[in-house]
Order: structure tokens, then C-alpha cells, then sequence
């Protein structure tokens, strides 16, 4: 006979009665070597199936096991537990967005690209009407091209910045003072004893030099952007006047200048650096991993954060490679005026800006486009040349320069909405 302890609840039953088995505990009684021979019942095989029961080993001829008790039984099988009702049409709406997207031909950045393009075709077919065989020409379509290399560098590495969240007001300015540093005395004579590469290379150090500045202002200084660029812009102006002594520095390396200023299979140089430059951030942005960083960093820094992206280095990485393309700017530049200038850049940053919005890259990043870029840069050179080819005034082209701005940016709000319903 069993005793019963009173309890503050009720009478407290002793070891090895009815309630524990009714508990689910084992007793005495109930262990023995079918339960010692369950322990292992997860790595179990075939051989072990007289002992473990037929669930462990599937044969059909094996003797029972012994009943183990209700918990024992509970854990034997343990249901699948399904996804969330929510997860799985969140799951299936991404993966039926992602099929879209990859059998629409007109559907994401391809119907970006031809809207573009058609956009080109038309400015063309409007320069070829109303100013006929001299916007049509060969010579005309090189200035075209020449006058779009400079902007379409430096937009490059502004776009690989807009990609990432920021923003860099300083290219121009340090094009400005990447010239002038390249094209000093003592610049020069170096280079005339070791060649033009003394030219180069201090125009791109220059250039790298300022975007890293920018870059640890920004990652590691914590200052917005948009400040830290417009003081670099303030600042890079200012002293490239003040090592010009606002006097223009004409090149005289004969070697850079032959060069540069040639032309290869017809088109000139500075066209060729353009195009080099544009395959490499293509390539950069959208078939390496430091690419899909700059898209994650631009799309949820934190994410990226916990996801193991050092996202202030790659930040500062960003700003020396917009740089850095601000110094490839000014050798194309020193190439095309045969001068170094403190107001070279002028205002090339806004170009440069346009020129990534219209393209398609959004303003508050986590989505890029160099293929876009380069259209937008055409689209705005090809623009400039029908205005001067009809002598229209400037007022009207900067006029024309802001309503397309606008347009693109407007479409640019109505397309994240559209995706963010879908």
C-alpha cells in the first residue's frame, strides 16, 4: 500500500504509485532493457530491430517493444512543423517576382535601358533635322564623344557612391586641383627627365588622396556626406588657386600630349580611357563581390552590418574610387585643354549627379547602373551639342537639363512604388 503525504494543495502520493505512472514517469517496474536498449534508438540499424521495435528498423517480423510510457510515446514521433502561413506566400510572391523578372524582356533595368536609348534616338533624329550634315558628321559625333568622356568618368565614380547611400559634391573641385597640381614646374620638369607618367601618376594620387579624405570624414568621422563633400569642394578649390595663383599652367611635356591627344583607329584617346573606364566599373559593380557590397550597403547598412560587411572601410573604399576617378578625369582633361586650370570641374559634380539620376540609379541607394550611367552622360552631351549646333541660348539648355531631372527622379518615386505594392 502506497501513503499519501498531505501537501499545501492536497495529498502528495509516494514514489512508485499510480500517479507517476499516470505522470508519465518510468517506475521501477516499468525499466529494464527495452528502455536501455531505446537510448540509442536515433542512431540505430537494422540489426537492432528485435530490440527497438519495428519504427526503428521498418521490418515487418520484429516482436513488439514493450510499452514505455506516455512521454516516451510523445517523443517517438515528432511531426514536421510547417512554415508560417504568411512566410510562405511572402516566400512565393519573391520567388514569382524573380521569374517575372527574368522572362519579362521590357520589365527592370532592361526597360530602364530602353527608355534611354529611345530617348537618345530621339535627341539624334532632332540634331539631324534642325541642323542637318553638321550634327551628322563623323567630326561632330568625336567632339560628341570627347566632350562626354570627362563627365562620364567622373559619373562613374559617382555612381559606385549614389549605389552605396551617399553622395560626393567634390569631383569637380578635385579635377580642378588634380590639373593644376599635375602641371606645375617642378611637376613638368619631372616629367620631361622621367617621362609623362610623373604627370599621370600625380593627378590620380591627388585624386585618391582627396576621395580617401572624404571617405574617413565620412565612415570614420561620422559626418553626413553631404557636408564633408561640400567642404572638400570649398576646400580643393581654394587651393588649387592658391597653387596656381589663378594663372592657367599650360602642359609643355610633348610626350603626354602626344599621347593623349592622339587618336587610336580613328577615335581619339580620351574616348578609348572613357570606355576602358566603363567596362572596368561594370564590371566592378556588377561581377565582384566588392560590388554586391556597395548594393548591400546602400540598401540596408545595418544588414550589411550583421551580415559581416565592414561597412565603414567599404564606405571609405567608395570615396577613394570616386576620387580616384576624379584624378583619371584630370589627365583627360589636361589631354583635352593642354591645360591645368583652377576652375577645370567647374560644376561637373552636378553633371555628373544628373547624369547617375537620369541613368537610373537611385538617390538613396541599393541600385546602380553603369550601362545606365553611360546613357545618361550621352543623353546630356548629345543634348548640349543639338543646343549649340542651333545656337540656342544656355538659359534654355539649363532649363531643359532641369525638367529632365525632374522627370527622371519623378519616375524614379513612381517605380519604387509600384515594386513596393507589388
Amino acid at each position: 500500500m502506497s501513503r499519501s503525504t498531505p501537501g499545501p494543495y492536497g495529498p502528495k502520493s509516494g514514489p512508485g504509485t499510480g500517479d507517476d505512472r499516470d505522470a508519465g514517469r518510468a517506475t521501477p517496474d516499468e525499466t529494464g532493457p527495452a528502455v536501455a536498449a531505446s537510448a540509442p534508438a536515433e542512431h540505430a540499424t537494422v540489426d537492432d530491430a528485435p530490440t527497438l521495435g519495428k519504427r526503428a528498423a521498418g521490418a515487418t517480423d520484429a516482436a513488439p517493444a514493450p510499452a514505455l510510457g506516455k512521454h516516451a510515446a510523445a517523443d517517438a514521433v515528432v511531426p514536421e512543423t510547417p512554415p508560417a502561413a504568411d512566410e510562405s506566400a511572402r516566400v512565393e510572391r519573391a520567388g514569382a517576382a524573380a521569374v517575372r523578372e527574368r522572362r519579362g524582356f521590357l520589365r527592370g533595368s532592361s526597360a530602364r535601358n530602353l527608355g534611354l536609348v529611345i530617348a537618345l534616338v530621339v535627341l539624334v533624329i532632332a540634331g539631324t533635322v534642325t541642323a542637318g550634315e553638321r550634327f551628322a558628321s563623323i567630326d561632330n559625333l568625336m567632339v560628341v564623344l570627347s566632350l562626354a568622356s570627362v563627365i562620364g568618368v567622373l559619373s562613374i565614380g559617382m555612381t559606385f557612391v549614389i549605389t552605396a547611400g551617399g553622395i560626393d559634391l567634390s569631383v569637380g573641385s578635385v579635377l580642378g586641383l588634380a590639373s593644376v597640381w599635375a602641371t606645375t614646374l617642378s611637376t613638368q620638369a619631372y616629367a620631361e627627365a622621367f617621362g609623362w607618367g610623373v604627370i599621370v601618376l600625380t593627378a590620380l594620387l591627388v585624386g585618391l588622396g582627396a576621395g580617401l579624405l572624404n571617405g574617413i570624414l565620412i565612415a570614420y568621422g561620422r559626418v553626413v556626406a553631404f557636408i564633408a563633400t561640400l567642404a572638400m569642394m570649398v576646400a580643393a578649390r581654394g587651393f588649387a588657386e592658391l597653387i596656381a595663383q589663378r594663372r592657367t599652367h599650360v602642359v609643355d611635356v610633348d610626350s603626354f600630349l602626344d599621347t593623349f591627344r592622339g587618336n587610336l583607329l580613328g577615335v581619339p584617346v580620351i574616348v578609348w580611357i572613357f570606355a576602358a573606364v566603363a567596362v572596368g566599373g561594370w564590371f566592378l559593380l556588377n561581377r565582384t563581390t566588392f560590388g554586391r557590397r556597395t548594393v548591400a550597403v546602400g540598401g540596408n547598412p545595418e544588414a550589411a552590418r550583421l551580415a559581416g560587411i565592414k561597412v565603414k572601410r567599404h564606405t571609405m573604399y567608395i570615396y577613394a574610387l570616386c576620387g580616384l576617378t576624379a584624378g583619371i578625369g584630370a589627365v583627360m582633361m589636361l589631354a583635352r585643354t593642354t591645360a591645368g586650370s583652377s576652375t577645370n570641374g567647374m560644376l561637373y559634380e552636378l553633371d555628373a549627379i544628373a547624369a547617375v539620376v537620369v541613368g537610373g540609379t537611385l538617390l538613396v541607394g541599393g541600385r546602380g547602373t553603369i550601362v545606365g550611367t553611360v546613357l545618361g552622360v550621352l543623353i546630356f552631351a548629345t543634348l548640349t551639342n543639338v543646343f549649340i549646333q542651333n545656337n540656342l541660348d544656355s538659359s534654355v539648355q539649363a532649363i531643359a537639363k532641369g525638367a529632365i531631372i525632374i522627370v527622371a527622379v519623378l519616375l524614379q518615386q513612381r517605380f519604387s512604388r509600384k515594386n513596393a505594392t507589388s
